[in-house]
């Protein structure tokens, strides 16, 4: 048996923490998310330190916030030079029908020039690597140059892009990005993922396995996804989530009549019967290690890279399923489920405020590295709770830190304050009397003293963190996407659509 345990995680795209059957959803079908929070911990206010994906993935793999790794919206150009397409898929951006078809983001890709947007970061995939453990990647890397491993992985199985065309994705084979016709890119990442756990077999060396899906994110028409997974859903009305009016800030709208609601509950179809693919999938992986015998010797972990509004708040989006950018829980809470090797915590909700910047120093003290954990990290370890510990779960007050471009939010159990430089519309919410953020109190007499206060740790803590060559309080992000370095690093450039 390896020494130190084999490493498996999981990250979805878009899936909101309240998406899953053991997290309370009665409508979404997730058996195997729900067997794994049986056998393992289920995190119930885990927190994604940016409601969009790029950047929030950055600060899972780096430790820290997006002022500090420079990726403040998901990434829209710069995952990889032309050169890198296959011949057949350069052809294919001169044919505007096949492109529409498809639903390809042309945009993205033709005449694009690769970016390592964490150049000079380090992630804690290269402190694994270099202790000894074979880093592999299965799906969307969505942080830059798509084309070249990097991070400490040397099995790298990459999109080409973020989101995509479910059965026409854009994927790296033999040095090429080429597209795959008629294959469901949630069974391809599973497949790829199982050929990395098959090659281990027998290996000394211990493990760590990155299978990043695109699922749930859109689209969800219907064709896009596995008719039994589609059809499991037709007279579903998803009462768990609420039809609500659209959002004044909303992009995407619906109407409050029987055809606005139809369409309300075609999206979330779409997005459920993803979820439960993806699930499946999940399932597969779970078979794979218990076959293998590692379930013993591996630690399981799941979570999404943002959360999401399916109709919440009368949106449909993350953050940026509004502009202003939004910061509702709903976009910034995640699924966050470990299971331990051989089970040892299981069963157990824990109910403190963590974020998926806790992520590196936990790692690495689970596995006694913590002199590897790099200077001025904004997280703490929780490995207390992966080892049963009982105590003080993290070295901190237990407050949360959001940020979205020049959007930041801080959170405790009981108050949420958000601020939108320069000039707002800035927001305060008394969650213990209005959990679901329906009142903003911002403005009110008697809560200025609140206000002031968590305005004032708000700022002090940034100030602590964030680097000033990348800081977002002052770029211009939209929401549209970002489209090259930002900061000093942009040289005069733009590095968001506007």
């Amino acid at each position: 048996m390896n020494q130190k345990p084999n490493i498996v995680m999981i990250i979805t795209d878009d899936q909101g923490h309240w998406g899953m059957g053991c997290s309370g959803n009665k409508d979404i079908l997730t058996p195997n998310l729900d067997r794994l929070a049986n056998e393992g911990i289920r995190f119930n206010e885990f927190f994604c330190a940016s409601p969009v994906c790029s950047a929030a993935r950055g600060s899972i793999f780096t430790g820290k916030i997006p002022s500090q790794h420079g990726i403040h919206d998901w990434i829209s150009k710069g995952h990889a030079s032309e050169s890198d397409l296959s011949e057949k898929l350069q052809s294919e951006f001169k044919n505007e029908e096949r492109h529409w078809a498809y639903n390809w983001p042309k945009d993205q890709l033709q005449g694009d020039v690769a970016l390592n947007y964490l150049e000079g970061q380090t992630c804690f995939t290269q402190v694994l690597n270099k202790h000894g453990y074979t880093c592999g990647l299965s799906g969307k890397w969505h942080l830059g140059n798509s084309a070249i491993p990097q991070a400490g992985f040397t099995y790298w199985k990459t999109l080409a892009m973020g989101g995509d065309n479910y059965y026409y994705p854009v994927v790296l084979e033999n040095g090429k990005f080429v597209m795959k016709e008629k294959v469901y890119v949630t069974d391809y990442i599973t497949d790829n993922a199982l050929t990395f756990l098959e090659e281990q077999k027998g290996k000394e060396e211990p493990f760590y396995l990155s299978i990043h899906y695109t699922a749930p994110h859109a689209p969800w028409d219907k064709h896009q996804h596995p008719e039994r997974f589609y059809d499991l859903y037709e007279d579903c009305q998803f009462t768990s989530i609420p039809f609500e009016p659209a959002h004044p800030w909303a992009g995407m709208k619906y109407g409050q009549d029987e055809q606005g609601k139809e369409q309300w509950r075609r999206w979330i179809q779409g997005y459920a019967a993803a979820t439960t693919a993806m699930d499946e999938n999940v399932g597969r992986i779970l078979e794979k290690l218990e076959q293998d015998g590692l379930m013993d010797n591996t630690l399981i972990i799941f979570t999404g890279d943002n959360g999401m509004s399916m109709g919440h708040h009368g949106i449909f989006g993350k953050g940026n399923g509004t502009f202003p950018l939004n910061l509702y829980d709903t976009a910034v809470k995640v699924p966050m489920i470990m299971r331990v090797p051989g089970a040892t915590v299981s069963g157990k909700v824990e109910e403190t405020l963590l974020s998926h910047y806790d992520l590196f120093p936990t790692i690495m003290t689970y596995l006694g590295l913590e002199n590897e954990i790099p200077d001025h990290l904004p997280g703490s370890s929780f490995a207390s709770v992966l080892e049963g510990s009982e105590g003080k779960v993290v070295d901190r007050d237990i407050v949360i830190f959001d940020e979205y471009g020049p959007n930041r939010m801080i959170r405790t159990k009981e108050w949420k304050y958000i601020h939108r430089y320069p000039y707002g519309p800035h927001e305060l919410y008394d969650l213990k009397n209005d959990p679901d953020e329906k009142h903003n109190v911002v403005d009110e007499v008697s809560y200025q003293e609140v206000k002031a206060m968590m305005k004032q740790k708000l700022e002090a803590w940034y100030l602590e963190y964030v680097d000033p060559t990348r800081d977002g309080k002052g770029e211009a992000v939209t929401g549209n996407g970002q489209i090259g370095l930002c900061g000093s690093r942009a040289e005069g450039k733009p590095a968001f659509k506007a």
